[in-house]
Parts: structure tokens; sequence; C-alpha cells
């Protein structure tokens, strides 16, 4: 897809959605995914209302492990490269743990014992659309019941995000990372988990 199917709204922006922008971006100037998203005002409001980056239950970390490694398994170059560079820094996030996110698998040496069972949820969510019982009682001995139900709705709700983006061909955003590819290939899929993963390209 070389252009979007949807082009995002441009401003002077309707008073609702300039309203929803003043108080969600603070003053900032919307990324591209929220303008698209303002070509529906009514879903604009819904998708603000419903969003996950305030402080919860879980830490940052672990947050962003979880948004990084579903939007990389939906192939959504928008949304992670948007997540690396606005979120991994302040989460704590090490190069080597954001190229793992994107390519590798749950035993890179990049992951400490409790990020390797995050990669796995992630993975089996996106996989199979539940978590096995065994998973399930290694992720209960670490995670209350409030933060693993987080864990798995952001990874819905990253999904969700991945469908919008992906779908819609929202283009990339200049100051965004892009997945470890070839320069010549900026919209390359992620290889899947178990595939060998190249040098990440933070510019």
């Amino acid at each position: 897809m070389t252009e979007p199917r949807i082009l995002p709204a441009a401003p002077p922006y309707e008073p609702a959605v300039a309203k929803a922008f003043d108080a969600f971006t603070a003053g900032r100037e919307p990324i591209k995914l929220f303008r698209t998203m303002a070509r529906n005002p009514r879903l604009l409001g819904r998708f603000f209302a419903g969003s996950l980056l305030d402080p919860g239950s879980i830490s940052i970390a672990e947050r962003e492990i979880m948004i990084l490694r579903t939007t990389a398994r939906c192939g959504s170059e928008y949304e992670w490269g948007v997540h690396v560079k606005i979120f991994a820094a302040r989460a704590g996030l090490t190069p080597a743990q954001i190229a793992a996110s994107a390519q590798g698998t749950a035993e890179d040496p990049a992951w400490s014992p409790n990020q390797r069972l995050l990669i796995r949820l992630a993975d089996a969510l996106h996989d199979t659309a539940t978590v096995p019982e065994d998973l399930w009682s290694a992720l209960a001995a670490v995670w209350r019941p409030d933060q693993l139900l987080e864990l798995i709705v952001l990874a819905g709700n990253y999904h969700m995000v991945a469908f919008v983006t992906n779908s819609l061909g929202v283009e990339l955003e200049d100051f965004a990372a892009r997945f470890p590819a070839a320069a010549d290939e900026p919209r390359r899929r992620p290889e899947l988990p178990g595939e060998k993963y190249g040098a990440l390209n933070l510019d």
C-alpha cells in the first residue's frame, strides 16, 4: 500500500475534534493515527477515552513490552515505531530489548525471566486468542488478577490499533523508529519468532 486509504483530517478541526485533541495531546501536534481517527469524531472520542497509557496497575516497562510485542507481531510498524520513540527510553528498555520485541523469541537473552512471560503472553494471545494453563499458572505466580486483566486488555487494544494502522495504510511518522530491516525495505513485516533478526534502526 503506497497511499493511505483514508487521509488524516487536516486543520482547522471541527470543534469536537479540536477539543479532544487539546485534552489528549496537551497542545502537541496530533500524530497521523489520531488525525485519521478524527475522520470519525465519535470513534476518536471513544479511542481517547479507552487509552491505557495512564498510570495503571502494571509498570511502564511491562506495559511497553506488551505493546511493542503485540504491535510487532501484528506487523504494525507505525504503532511499534511510535512507542519505541516516545516510551521505550522512559520505560528503561535497552536497544537489545527493543530489537527482541520485534524479532526473536521469549528466550532471547535480552529478557529477564518475568519479561519472558510477557513475551509468551503476547505471543499466545496473538496466535491463539487465549492463554494455555501452564502459562497462566506461571503468570499468576508473578502478577495479581487486576494486573493480568490489564495485560490482556492491552494486547486486545493494540490489536485494534494495528488493524487500523495496517488496514488504512497510515503513513509512518517521520520521527518514529522503523522495524529492523534493510534500508530499502522500510515496511517489511518483522520476521516471526525464532527467525534471525538484524540490526535495529532507531533513526
